[in-house]
């Protein structure tokens, strides 16, 4: 069955490109509500922000959405995938300003602020979107692919000249509370070199040593180092997994990322609805929602991290 929030809970923070500081809270919603944005600081015109994927603008450091009224919010993928991995399937989401704060770079002060609060079953099955056939995307160098599966698992392969990165990969089953136990606490990470090019143009300008982890070569710039020997991949399952749930609700099916990002994901979302037969939505059954992230949650198993 679908589920949301018992009650409602507030994160505070900075945005992480905008470097705005930014009031946002997710509040319970309705059976079929799904996950929406709302502008509070929008005072005339359209505040309301539908989160799903032809609404995304495609950009390569992260996720944004629009609305027809041209009215924004980005950085959305980390309270998204937190959403996604604690079975949340209706929410609304105000916020103070253009862009989520970015909290600690991960998903897990999100996480426990869901499940501190608690989750509740509604009275309607969840719907999810089964793909059907495989879709592969491809561009410079980098692919992204859905093919059919039970439940969803997601598999991701980065490569960073780097040595502190280096080529990486991990694939992941999402039942049974995995995201919340191995990927959730992974942070948004960048290269030193990059660091600069990106302030240059009106960039991570939020962005700081506790809330990203930094590399330079072989060295981790970030005070107490990595949280896990994989954690670039990790989080860019994490980043998946958000961009995924703008589907307007679960996959169910095969992901597989190759140096792949936010806009490629998006891409890939947009041409398997456009393809003919490739995806169908579908009421869940008991046995299919047990495959779904957000399922199996452990309150003891939610990273703890300083």
């Amino acid at each position: 069955m679908q589920h949301t929030l018992k009650t409602s809970v507030t994160f505070v923070g900075n945005g992480l490109h905008s470097g705005a500081p930014a009031r946002m809270t997710v509040r319970p919603a309705a059976a079929g509500h799904g996950i929406w944005f709302k502008r509070t600081d929008i005072e005339i015109g359209d505040s309301m922000i539908p989160a799903i994927y032809d609404l995304v603008e495609r950009t390569p450091l992260c996720t944004r959405l629009v609305n027809e009224a041209g009215v924004s919010v980005s950085t959305v993928e980390h309270i998204m995938a937190a959403l996604a991995g604690c079975g949340v399937h209706n929410a609304l989401i105000e916020i103070d300003g253009p862009e989520v704060p970015i909290m600690d770079g991960s998903s897990v002060d999100f996480v426990r602020g869901i499940m501190t609060r608690g989750v509740r079953q509604q009275a309607a099955p969840v719907l999810a979107y089964q793909v059907l056939k495989t879709i592969t995307v491809e561009k410079d160098g980098a692919s992204a692919t859905l093919m059919p599966a039970d439940g969803l698992e997601i598999e991701f392969t980065i490569d960073f000249a780097d040595a502190a990165i280096g080529r990486q990969t991990r694939r992941m089953d999402m039942r049974n509370g995995s995201f919340v136990r191995e990927l959730s606490d992974s942070r948004t990470f960048c290269r030193r070199a990059d660091v600069e090019a990106m302030r240059a143009n009106g960039l991570a300008l939020g962005g700081t040593l506790e809330n990203a982890v930094v590399v330079d070569g072989a060295d981790v710039l970030t005070p107490g180092g990595l949280r896990h020997a994989d954690e670039a991949v990790r989080h860019k399952m994490l980043d998946a997994l958000g961009d995924l749930y703008m589907a307007g609700g679960p996959i169910l099916g095969r992901y597989v990322g190759e140096k792949a990002g936010h806009s490629l994901t998006n891409t890939l979302l947009r041409t398997l609805f456009e393809t003919p037969g490739a995806v169908r939505p579908i009421l869940c059954s008991p046995e299919q929602a047990a495959l779904l992230p957000g399922q199996g949650l452990i309150w003891s198993e939610i990273p703890q991290v300083a």
